[in-house]
């Protein structure tokens, strides 16, 4: 594969220009490609990579009135590691020597709590999240990106419309291509460096991954005399995605208190090796469940903290959908909430997702085919919501876009929904 695909990111096509006077954060997981992006963003920046022990040395020395001589714009990786960038970059800017200062870094609770410290009102703060789908599938082809079908969902368009002029079935060539591309985030997960390696390397490399998590980005968050109670609860984790959350359960399964799980789970929601889907807050039908669901951000991870290169199972499919529904909305940032529906009398539907537009109903089909049970709590909801109801999708793992039922509910192979 293409080694430009790491820096073919739809985050690139959201990043400030250089003529704006800005400070940009770019965060998210590590190895997830954010001096890649940088580099590539903001070409004519002088980079400075603070994970060498020899830089953070300088930047410590520079005087805070010399900043805007010495560093000027700049692209800062890893600016967690030397705090007191925060407040130069500060200074500097506040008295127009920096226009531009580009500043990366994993550990999102250290960032944060600098920014609120010093850059609050002067920063603009983007996520990068592992590969999506439709970043794969361009940059195999060394395409250009373009915008998957799921970004048109939070458009002023209707669901029919938005269907209706989409391609029912795809020739084989295409088809075949995108559904690579998803059988690859379903095996490996979207980790940029995996994809230059031989698959016999790959298992190796997550593993890897695991021990430098623990080793780093963990040491940034927790001073942790012991690990073993936090490596299965993060075991225990992978093992719940889909589910939802039930901190005393994990907290027996681990050997640890109710407090200790909420402080592990945060550790790995700050790390973004998690994400929490709140339910729906309304009773549209009957009391609803208030308990959020667990998931994790990349399956390729959750594979092996598992310990399982079988067959994608129904809860990873699962969590493959919503992962790629997050991952759109924390980087084009659209008008939009996503969330649960779940009430005490077992009604259920996957995921709903606000917009300005209205509702929509989603549930989640590990199989190629959709029966007319796969719509009844879609109706049940769309009967509730009214005129609220904007539409329902079957997402599924088969080929066809087609209209299935009324009110406005489709059929959506996965693929097509976040490829194209």
């Amino acid at each position: 594969m293409s080694e430009n695909l790491q820096i073919k990111r739809f985050l690139s096509q959201h990043l400030p220009k250089r003529s704006s006077k800005r400070v940009v954060l770019i965060t998210g997981a590590r190895q997830t490609g954010k001096t890649t992006l940088s580099k590539a963003a903001y070409p004519e920046l002088r980079y400075i990579n603070l994970d060498a022990p020899e830089n953070r040395d300088a930047l410590r020395t520079i005087p805070t009135s010399s900043w805007g001589r010495d560093v000027g714009d700049a692209v800062i990786d890893e600016a967690q590691k030397e705090p007191i960038v925060f407040e130069k970059v500060k200074f500097a800017f506040d008295a127009g020597k920096v226009s531009f200062c580009v500043l990366t870094g994993s550990s999102q609770i250290l960032l944060i709590k600098k920014i609120r410290e010093t850059l609050a009102g002067r920063i603009s703060l983007y996520e990068l999240w592992p590969l999506m789908a439709g970043e794969i599938f361009h940059g195999q082809a060394g395409e250009d990106l373009a915008q998957p079908l799921v970004d048109r969902l939070f458009s002023q368009t209707s669901i029919d419309e938005i269907f209706s002029e989409a391609p029912g079935i795809l020739l084989d060539e295409n088809e075949s291509r995108q559904r690579a591309a998803q059988d690859y985030l379903l095996q490996w997960g979207g980790m940029p460096p995996l994809l230059h390696l031989p698959a016999e390397e790959r298992w190796k490399w997550l593993k890897d991954y695991g021990y430098t998590y623990l080793e780093r980005d963990l040491s940034d968050l927790a001073r942790l005399d012991d690990l073993e109670p936090f490596r299965k609860f993060q075991k225990l984790s992978a093992l719940r995605s889909g589910k939802l959350l039930q901190y005393s359960e994990m907290a027996r399964d681990t050997g640890v208190s109710v407090d200790t799980a909420r402080r592990y789970l945060e550790y790995l929601r700050l790390s973004y090796q998690t994400m929490l889907l709140q339910p729906y807050h309304r009773n549209i039908t009957s009391s609803v469940i208030k308990t959020p669901k667990l998931y994790w951000v990349d399956l390729g991870l959750l594979r092996m903290l598992c310990g399982f290169q079988g067959e994608p199972t129904g809860e990873m499919y699962e969590t493959y959908v919503v992962a790629e529904l997050v991952k759109w909305m924390k980087t084009v940032q659209p008008l939009g909430e996503l969330c649960f529906y779940r009430t005490r009398s077992g009604l259920e539907v996957d995921l709903i997702l606000e917009t300005p537009s209205g509702i929509l109903g989603m549930e989640i089909k590990s199989r190629g085919t959709v029966t007319g049970a796969d719509l009844r709590s879609l109706r049940d909801v769309a009967a509730s919501l009214g005129a609220e109801w904007r539409g329902g999708i079957v997402i599924y793992r088969g080929k066809e876009i087609r209209k299935i039922a009324e009110p406005s509910i489709w059929a959506v192979p996965s693929h097509r929904l976040f490829i194209g």
